[in-house]
């Protein structure tokens, strides 16, 4: 949705391994309907660009975020995405009276993890996850760091208990995860599902032994 009503998910992409984490979760949430603002952090755009080979430009955000989903520019999809960059403290999600319905990070280094739960707000990933704490949205934080200092863990308990869920980059291989596509999509839906955003990433575990493969 564009224009006054419009209330979008925001979505951090931090700097640590797992690009396609964030790429499958975008996909869904702009599959769904749903309105994105995306904020990708300097170090996240050197963790995209080993590992997709793609450079993710403030300039031609459109085009690259294209090419992550491997979608055409022209997709009428990508109207619904919002991008801010991760030095403009004067963004929209900066502030808790924009609209935002939650925020995601995804993947979220321990850098960010305390940044965020100290108030921190070194960029615009951490002020936005700031700010939708504080108003009582829906935040979900994709930790993507093993092992993790005691320090790491003291933040994130800090974290959920001012209301974020955190949500740890651990895939299930029950559902089918015979591919590593699977264990991503596996990954990204417990994300959405952690938001209350309707997908169809994973299989949902129905009891019956053996019925989650192929």
């Amino acid at each position: 949705m564009t224009g006054e009503g419009r209330r979008p998910w925001v979505v951090g992409i931090a700097g640590a391994s797992g690009t396609p984490y964030a790429v499958a979760a975008i996909g869904a949430l702009l599959d769904g309907g749903e309105d994105v603002d995306l904020v990708v952090s300097r170090a996240a755009r050197l963790t995209i660009l080993d590992e997709t080979g793609i450079s993710f430009r403030d300039s031609h955000w459109r085009d690259d975020l294209a090419a992550l989903l491997d979608w055409k520019p022209s997709d009428a999809r990508l109207e619904a995405v919002r991008y801010w960059t991760a030095g403009d403290f004067a963004a929209g999600p900066s502030s808790g009276s924009y609209p935002a319905r939650g925020m995601l990070v995804i993947p979220a280094t321990a850098a960010a993890v305390a940044g965020i739960s100290i108030g921190l707000s070194k960029d615009l990933l951490q002020r936005a996850a700031s700010v939708n704490l504080k108003e009582r949205r829906p935040v979900v934080l994709v930790v993507r760091e093993t092992p993790l200092a005691s320090t790491t863990l003291e933040q994130l308990l800090t974290l959920s208990r001012e209301g974020a869920v955190i949500l740890p980059a651990s895939p299930g291989f029950y559902a089918g995860g015979q591919s590593v596509q699977r264990l991503v999509d596996f990954v990204a839906g417990k994300a959405l599902d952690a938001l209350g955003v309707e997908h169809s990433l994973l299989r949902r575990w129905n009891g019956r032994l053996g019925e989650q493969r192929g």
